[in-house]
């Protein structure tokens, strides 16, 4: 019998190699992930349906096991993952996660802690102990990586490159509108000032709607610097966002500023908003001062003739 395609993933290695660092990754990219559950009871694991509404059923597995795990014995591990492949018909990789016993012996002596094999006991005792009770584990996985010369960073960073899925791990990606007058947004990863293009508060006709208003919006596209703005907004946009995705962000908040809130910006971030959705991603958005009363004393006289005139020459 074929079971659906439900890809699963054991995780296991020496103690000090990276397991959490690659555990989190997983999760990170959308992956369902569980820590040292005993062997025995992967079997019922597999056999239970994910609860209704979830998205479990689709979702990739990954399963850590190690020295610490409850019943921990690799040779029975072996064989009951082969029965699940052979007699389920289940499809599972196995992850092993080496490293030299120089540099773990670094590592637990920098972060202070005991290696679970040698709690009264130098470390290296329970390296040596634990290389050889791993040793089938090993010889058997069919995928290895050795971090001995890796960063966390970049362990992180492979496992990305490896194991990323799509439509798995996507950043949580916002667009927002927001007045300058009312303070910047906290959350914001990219904030646009939108202040240089041209304010249909002071276009009396225009000044009670709002950017999400087609005359408003054509108002401000007629500015001589939206196009050429707009295209860079959107090519620098595009370019980060498959960067964030790579460095493992979960979080993206595009943002974009006027002085109220109410009309540039809003137009721009719904803009912004619809070409994302064109591009393929699913962007929420907010208008945060959307519903703020227009206040000429936060949008400042506009500038006349006479003023720009009496500005332009030495003081």
């Amino acid at each position: 019998m074929t079971r659906e395609s439900k890809e699963i993933l054991l995780v296991t290695g020496m103690s000090g190699a990276g397991k959490s660092t690659v555990l989190n990754t997983l999760e990170d990219l959308g992956w369902e992930v569980l820590d040292n559950l005993p062997i025995r009871l992967i079997d019922r694991l597999l056999a239970t349906p994910p609860a209704d509404g979830s998205d479990g059923a689709d979702r990739p597995l990954a399963i850590g096991i190690g020295a610490q795990t409850r019943d921990f014995d690799p040779d029975q591990i072996v064989k009951r993952i082969d029965k699940l492949r052979q007699d389920d018909g289940y499809d599972i990789g196995t992850l092993f996660l080496d490293c030299s016993g120089t540099e773990l012996e670094r590592r637990y002596s920098e972060t202070r802690r005991r290696h679970p094999l040698a709690i009264d006991r130098p470390a290296a005792d329970g390296i040596t102990h634990e290389r050889g009770l791993l040793a089938p584990l090993r010889s058997w996985a069919n995928r290895l990586i050795d971090t001995s010369n890796l960063t966390a960073n970049e362990l992180a960073q492979q496992i990305r490159q490896t194991f990323a899925r799509s439509k798995l791990g996507e950043p949580t990606l916002s667009v927002m509108s927001f007045g300058f007058a009312r303070g910047l947004p906290r959350e914001a990863d990219l904030v646009f000032d939108m202040r240089f293009l041209r304010n249909p508060h002071w276009d009396e006709a225009l000044r009670p709607g709002t950017g999400l208003d087609a005359e408003v919006g054509a108002y401000i596209a007629e500015d001589v610097a939206y196009a050429t703005s707009m295209a860079a907004i959107d090519a620098l946009v595009l370019m980060l966002l498959p960067r964030y995705r790579a460095e493992g962000k979960s979080y993206v908040t595009i943002a974009f500023g006027c002085t109220g809130g109410r009309h540039r910006s809003v137009h721009v971030a719904e803009r912004m908003a619809a070409l994302l959705r064109d591009a393929g991603f699913s962007p929420t958005v907010r208008h945060r001062d959307l519903r703020a009363a227009p206040q000429d004393s936060l949008e400042g006289a506009p500038a006349t003739a006479t003023d720009r005139d009496d500005h332009s020459g030495n003081l």
